[in-house]
């Protein structure tokens, strides 16, 4: 809407950096603590698995980014709020949230991304709260429009954790972990990415619609073809192990998608 606070858009993205590195520490430092990351997973070799680092460090890693995350988000809060610390408190607590979401993942006796609930928070955190979250933040009010492309971002994101979770279907439901994927199957699993990559294409197209003001606005619809070409793959694809690189290119499009569909709407 023309509101651009440049502080803000900087914090909320280095903030959104810094849970994204908790997240993957966590992680890491979860599946190794729950010997899931073993030989039989397909993924690039983690930190902790490969011997690089201990268990000890990556705790204190964890404990790091953890940290930074909170004092990057109450910095974040204090250049769109100033002293108005009631909203504040808000998104204080939404926050804290995020950071303990990041951490919960896996780490912990009752890690929700071992209970197939890993597509739902990724879908709130990344998607709702993360691009609804720094719009109100910039612009310190509501348009409720906002929900299609955070939707978009958040399907997108999910996707790529199902995509991951294709992957190593076979090796999580022998770990005891029930992605929500090694529930579906492999065959619903595709399906259901071929859901979520639509339905993101789909409200962002409707956003546009409602939105629309140029023809810079469709720039995002170059990321159609490379998110075509993905599923094409993915679906032919008989060996998990395969799915990998298709990980690498669908983070590429979700991010190019997210560049473009931004600066259409800007230009």
């Amino acid at each position: 809407d023309g509101t651009y606070r440049w502080m803000v858009i900087i914090l909320a993205a280095v903030t959104t950096i810094l849970l994204q590195v908790l997240s993957n520490l966590a992680n890491d430092y979860g599946d190794s603590v729950k010997g899931t990351d073993n030989e039989g997973r397909l993924g690039p070799t983690r930190t902790v698995q490969g011997g690089e680092i201990s268990h000890k460090q990556m705790k204190k890693a964890v404990i790091i980014f953890a940290s930074l995350s909170l004092l990057s988000g109450v910095w974040l809060l204090y250049a769109a709020f100033g002293e108005k610390i009631g909203t504040a408190l808000v998104f204080f607590f939404l926050g804290l949230a995020a950071i303990a979401a990041a951490i919960k993942y896996t780490i912990g006796k009752n890690a929700y991304g071992y209970s197939g609930l890993g597509d739902l928070f990724v879908f709130i955190f990344f998607g709702l709260a993360g691009v609804f979250g720094t719009y109100y933040l910039n612009t310190l009010h509501f348009n409720w429009e906002i929900f299609l492309p955070a939707i978009s971002v958040g399907l997108m994101s999910t996707g790529m954790l199902n995509l991951n979770n294709m992957r190593d279907i076979d090796n999580d439901i022998r770990s005891g972990k029930h992605t929500l994927a090694s529930k579906l199957g492999i065959h619903k699993a595709k399906i259901y990415h071929l859901l979520l990559i639509g339905v993101a294409l789909a409200t962002a197209s409707i956003y546009v619609t409602l939105n629309y003001s140029s023809p810079l606005n469709l720039l995002f619809l170059i990321t159609v073809p490379l998110f075509i070409k993905d599923l094409i793959g993915i679906f032919n694809q008989q060996d998990q192990k395969h799915l990998d690189p298709y990980l690498k290119e669908s983070a590429l499009a979700t991010l190019l998608f997210s560049i473009l569909f931004g600066v259409g709407m800007i230009l």
